[in-house]
């Protein structure tokens, strides 16, 4: 069974960073495209990054050019680096596949906040 642990969420001031982890375990991690969501209090959980196989990253327009998705296959796992951060950017944080494939089951996320 696959398992994702996130961690890394915690409570920074704005312009402050963050670099959140995801372990995977059950799988083979180094095939897998993998993405990073959010889900902010009141709304539905949203893509933040997704990172390709191969290492290719694409990322939403918010957060182009202030967070980095990475990933470590010996160590099988995920990364997400978040600089500049802001407000907007407090969430539940996951990890998972990206939208287009066959998800598995959610972790419990980490938790970020960031004051103003």
């Amino acid at each position: 069974q696959v398992q994702l642990v996130e961690s890394g969420g915690d409570l920074v001031q704005a312009g402050g960073s963050l670099r959140l982890s995801c372990v995977v375990s059950g799988t083979i991690f180094s095939t897998n495209a993998m993405s990073w969501y959010r889900q902010a209090p009141g709304k539905q959980r949203e893509l933040v990054a997704t990172i390709t196989s191969g290492g290719y990253t694409n990322s939403v327009d918010s957060v182009k050019g202030r967070f980095t998705i990475s990933r470590d296959n010996a160590k099988k796992t995920l990364y997400l680096q978040m600089n500049s951060l802001k407000p907007q950017d407090t969430a539940i944080y996951y990890c998972n596949k990206p939208p287009y494939t066959s998800r598995w089951a959610w972790g419990q996320g980490t938790q970020v906040i960031v004051s103003s």
